[in-house]
Order: C-alpha cells, then sequence, then structure tokens
C-alpha cells in the first residue's frame, strides 16, 4: 500500500469517527422516519392521480358504450323505414365507438394493473414504516438508557467531568489536612525538645526543665502524703 493510500484511509477514518461523534442517533432515526413518512405520500399522492385516472376512463367508457348502443338503436330505425343510407352512417358510427371503447378498455386495463401495483406497495410500505417506528422508538429508549448508565457510570468511578472534579476537591483537601496535622506534629515536637519556644515564657530551657521536675515532685510529695493519712491506724 502506497503512504498516499494509507494517508486517504486514514483520513476517511477520522472523517468517519468525527462524523460518528457528532451524529445525534435520534435525530438521525426521527429523520429517517419522516423521509419515509414523505416517501409513502408521494407514492399514495401518485396512486390517487391513477385511480383518478382510471375512473375517468370508466366514465368515456361508459359514454361510449351508450353512443354504440343509440348508434345501434339509430341503424335498427333507419333500415325499418327504408333509409339504408342512415342505418349505414349509424352502423359506421357503432363501429368507431366500438373501436374507441377498445381503446379505451386495454388503457383501462392497464392503468388497473399499476393502480394495483402501486396499493399494494402502498401496502408494503406502511407495514414497513410500521416496523420502523416500532424498532426506532426501542432504539431511542435503549440508548437513552445506556446514555444514562454511561454517565452514573462515569460518575461514580470519576471519570466524569463533575464527580471528577469533586473527587480531585477531596483528595487536594485530604492532602493538605495531612500536611497540616503533620506540621502541627513537628511543631509540638519542637516546642517539646526545646528547639522552639513560647515568645511569651522567658526562662531558659534549664529553668524550664528544673520547674517541670518541681511540679513533678511536688505532686508526688502530695499524693504520698494523701495516701499516709488515708491509711488505717493499726489497732483501731
Amino acid at each position: 500500500m502506497s503512504i498516499f493510500s494509507r494517508v486517504v484511509e486514514l483520513i476517511h477514518a477520522k472523517t468517519n469517527a468525527v462524523l460518528n461523534g457528532m451524529e445525534n442517533t435520534d435525530e438521525t432515526l426521527d429523520l429517517s422516519y419522516k423521509k419515509m413518512i414523505g416517501a409513502l405520500q408521494d407514492v399514495k399522492r401518485h396512486t390517487a392521480d391513477v385511480v383518478a385516472e382510471r375512473m375517468s376512463l370508466e366514465q368515456q367508457m361508459i359514454v361510449t358504450q351508450k353512443s354504440m348502443t343509440q348508434s345501434d338503436a339509430d341503424a335498427h330505425l333507419a333500415l325499418s323505414k327504408g333509409r339504408e343510407d342512415l342505418a349505414r352512417q349509424a352502423l359506421t358510427a357503432k363501429a368507431a365507438a366500438t373501436t374507441k371503447l377498445q381503446s379505451l378498455q386495454a388503457a383501462h386495463d392497464a392503468i388497473q394493473i399499476q393502480e394495483s401495483k402501486l396499493s399494494d406497495y402502498c401496502v408494503t410500505m406502511q407495514q414497513r414504516i410500521d416496523a420502523f417506528r416500532t424498532e426506532k422508538e426501542v432504539m431511542k429508549a435503549q440508548n437513552c438508557a445506556a446514555t444514562a448508565q454511561i454517565k452514573v457510570t462515569e460518575s461514580l468511578t470519576g471519570i466524569g467531568d463533575q464527580m471528577g472534579d469533586a473527587g480531585a476537591a477531596l483528595q487536594r483537601a485530604k492532602d493538605r489536612t495531612d500536611h497540616l496535622q503533620a506540621k502541627a506534629a513537628a511543631l509540638d515536637s519542637m516546642v517539646a525538645t526545646g528547639v522552639l519556644s513560647d515568645s511569651l515564657d522567658s526562662r531558659t530551657q534549664v529553668e524550664k526543665e528544673l520547674d517541670s521536675l518541681r511540679s513533678g515532685s511536688t505532686v508526688d510529695d502530695e499524693l504520698a502524703a494523701m495516701k499516709a493519712a488515708m491509711a488505717p491506724v493499726p489497732g483501731t
């Protein structure tokens, strides 16, 4: 395969992908349905024209048949009156009417066949449209359900924009909280070890430690005194 052919295939693939992404399935189905309805209406209008033409031929056939009957009656009347010349003219008119009737009948038979075919086609087309409408609605419902499922899944998994942003914000908040807690613990440790001191406390580190020992000793002495006072006296 040449490089040019490969490039053409890639362009076609990209174009199809773009078109698929832009296409609204529901709108496409509805548009196809409307086109089918329009085509059916055209066929029905054409069928109506054929029916009108058939009825016009039938009317002409009735008039021609009456003309034939009248010419035949006129021929009999003229001949009974001894007017063979008039009888001949009447029979000639009858023959012309007979020829016309045959032509009308042939045209009528042909257009009736066409009308029958068009009527059958209308029925078949209507059945297909009904089936397409049902399938269209089912497919639209399935597309709606699938789209909803995708959105829910994307939201739950964080793929979607809204839940994804919320998840990212929550993670950032957690990271910040962890950082602040670690910083607070570090500061407490530094204060405890004397690396940092209270700016309002002027004592040195040594003085602070001694005061802590004194406080602890005072508490211990007081606790021992309380125990001794509460201890039972022997012999009582």
